[in-house]
């Protein structure tokens, strides 16, 4: 696969998205930190609140923005593809919707059956809640970027009429609901910024593929001006240091997105398109881009499924009586056995991406375009439906401390019947039982 990638690919996208994901990786494993109190119950530690100075590493780890970046560079060339070819909008979208909600449906269905098992054999469900939440955390995201996927004839058109003034008119809106949320305390209002700030960052990705940073000056000019906005925010202005929630803290950077995660997004977006010459370079090494295109290829998995290995690996401590548990996080012994802890995420983890990462695999189609598309008034309400579900799962949990079940039953069907609305029917001239229409 590495071999056949056509030269005019811009490698670097898919190195930025699979280092992403890394980063992604490593900070949860990082930052999550279960332990035993001194009466020998499980407690849910988190590093950024026992090491304060820890939250300065969010600066690195919070690497959504660069997703969203890439996403925009990604949507940007499909759709201007797709348009090209007189492709409709279900067409084009259908695809990508399926690419998202499919990898999520076996982790739904896998984490329902543990909290159903869990609950029966008697586990305590404040301790079933707890890793439910924990290995589900990843699906948040996906509802937020599959609405930012699905806008993309909107915003598009936007930046072909208004360039850089579509981007600047986000970032106010952006600013306007960060105002009216902390000074004059709108309830609410602050949701609003899932849109203004990450579309935001998504238009930068348009204006990446269309080579505005070209020159490294341009962008580590952008970068440097949002390191210093970022700076002004964080030390003059009331936002945290943290990039992501901290348990006790009065305001999160991210749930919902501030300005600061803006100033951080046009940072990374600057300096990372500044290193795109010599990264573009390094990449034409055959070796590091087979490694690119070895994790792009299982990326969703591996983003999904880490969390499950974590889970995994702590159950598996706690049921052998606590081994490891008992050190204090944040101490030297607990630094000293990580590299020990991540070899066993790593080694849980691995057999679940390999295992599921055949349901990242959009389905193949003719080249006959727009035949059979799936229709819009279908593909909206999968849309609702499966990030309603998804949103939920974040919010909520699908662990419940009610019922016969433990599971919130009702949250879990969301995404399935949305992602089945799509599903079920004729794409690209295929019908849903023909042996090449997918999963």
């Amino acid at each position: 696969m590495a071999q056949q990638a056509p030269p005019e690919r811009n490698r670097y996208v898919d190195f930025l998205r699979a280092l992403s994901i890394m980063a992604v990786v490593v900070g949860h494993w990082l930052v999550a930190a279960p332990h035993l109190d001194s009466s020998g119950a499980v407690v849910g530690g988190h590093l950024l609140g026992i090491l304060p100075w820890t939250q300065w590493l969010t600066w690195g780890f919070q690497v959504m923005p660069l997703f969203f970046l890439v996403g925009g560079f990604s949507n940007a060339v499909s759709w201007s593809a797709s348009r090209r070819q007189q492709a409709s909008y279900s067409h084009w979208f259908t695809s990508r919707f399926r690419r998202l909600i499919y990898p999520v449906l076996p982790l739904f269905a896998i984490w329902t059956g543990i909290a159903m098992f869990g609950t029966m054999i008697g586990l305590d469900r404040p301790i079933v809640a707890m890793a439910a939440q924990l290995a589900l955390i990843p699906v948040w995201f996906l509802s937020v970027y599959i609405i930012v996927t699905a806008v993309v004839p909107l915003t598009h058109a936007a930046w072909r009429r208004w360039g850089m003034t579509s981007f600047v008119a986000l970032v106010a809106g952006g600013i306007a609901i960060d105002v009216l949320r902390l000074h004059f305390g709108v309830p609410y209002v602050q949701f609003a910024n899932f849109a203004f700030v990450w579309l935001a960052v998504h238009q930068l990705g348009y204006a990446w593929s269309e080579g505005r940073f070209a020159r490294p000056a341009t962008a580590l000019g952008w970068g440097l001006a949002g390191l210093c906005a970022l700076l002004l925010l964080v030390f003059a202005g009331p936002y945290p240091v943290a990039m992501i929630g901290v348990p006790g803290s009065d305001l999160s950077n991210s749930m919902p997105p501030t300005i600061a995660l803006l100033a951080l997004g046009v940072a990374q977006a600057g300096f990372a398109l500044a290193l795109e010459p010599q990264a573009r370079r390094m990449l034409e090494s055959l070796r590091l881009w087979t490694a690119v295109v070895l994790v792009n290829g299982m990326i969703m998995s591996l983003y999904l499924w880490h969390l499950t290995g974590f889970v995994l690996v702590m159950v598996g401590a706690w049921l052998l009586g606590g081994v490891g548990l008992a050190v204090e996080p944040g101490s030297a012994a607990w630094w000293l056995a990580r590299p020990v802890w991540f070899a066993l995420y790593i080694a849980l983890t691995l057999p679940l991406v390999m295992l599921f990462a055949r349901y990242e695999q959009a389905p193949a189609h003719p080249k006959a375009a727009g035949k059979g598309d799936v229709p819009e008034w279908r593909l909206f309400l999968g849309l609702v439906l499966a990030c309603a579900g998804l949103g939920a799962t974040a919010v909520l949990s699908i662990a419940s401390p009610e019922g016969v079940t433990g599971v919130r039953l009702w949250i879990v069907a969301l995404p399935f019947i949305g992602g089945a609305l799509v599903r079920f029917g004729r794409l690209y001239g295929w019908t849903a039982s023909s042996p090449r229409a997918g999963l």
